[in-house]
């Protein structure tokens, strides 16, 4: 658990935005100083607006690395819980020809640019298996994504025998994947798995005798929307 909760160093931003808000406020600052040292002697009406919309620009951008800390209050044994915060856009049963190579319940969240971008461990248990894959950068939302692009897959095998796949997938936004699990690891409902910068998504691969308890188009969020109740059988 320490290895990833030292990630975040404070309760209300994530580590992995701290250069990019520092280099942003920057910028703001002398984008804004040089316009109104341009305008000044003419119209201060463009500087108006063009001060309205760093600040927009910057608040989006200070939104996005949010990093809450949250609690679930449930009971964890065979659950599986929202990796991230999000929209479902997938829920099907596909073939994983990674890892399984068999027929499983993808269950996918897509984060768009307003969403807190730090992912969590859906299941308690062990991490297995830790992968990381590069590749191109399509839309998140295409079905193609989850194999196509820069990915990285994590297993995670539950106290029950269970394996889960947890896929962080970039998107056309995104150019940067961060996983913190490590093979070994015991992780927990309530730990961050990684982080995702700007646009991009989730895939979690379910045993196929799941429940899956979302819908799609249903808003989720991390580490507190049950997703799936595991049968709690290997």
């Amino acid at each position: 658990m320490a290895n990833i909760k030292k990630h975040i160093k404070k309760p209300r931003f994530h580590s992995e935005g701290r250069t990019t808000l520092q280099l942003g406020f920057a910028a703001l600052v002398v984008v804004n100083v040089l316009a109104y040292l341009a305008l000044q002697h003419l119209t201060l009406i463009p500087f108006y607006i063009l001060l309205a919309v760093t600040i927009v620009v910057y608040a989006v951008v200070v939104n996005f690395f949010r990093c809450p800390i949250r609690l679930f209050n449930g009971e964890t044994d065979n659950i599986a819980v929202a990796a991230a915060d999000g929209k479902v856009v997938v829920i099907e049963e596909v073939e994983e020809p990674e890892y399984f190579k068999d027929r499983r319940i993808m269950v996918s969240i897509f984060m768009s640019v307003a969403n807190v971008h730090a992912n969590w461990f859906p299941v308690k248990g062990t991490v297995k298996v830790v992968r990381h894959y590069n590749g191109n950068f399509y839309k998140a939302w295409l079905p193609k994504a989850s194999t196509e692009n820069e990915r990285s897959t994590v297993v995670i095998e539950t106290p029950q025998g269970q394996e889960v796949l947890v896929r962080q997938v970039a998107g056309a936004m995104a150019r940067r994947i961060v996983t913190y699990a490590q093979e070994g690891d015991e992780c927990m409902i309530d730990e961050h798995m990684g982080f995702i910068k700007f646009g991009s998504r989730v895939d979690v691969y379910l045993p196929l005798d799941s429940e899956i308890l979302v819908k799609f188009g249903q808003c989720t969020v991390g580490n507190q929307t049950v997703v799936a109740r595991l049968s709690g059988k290997k």
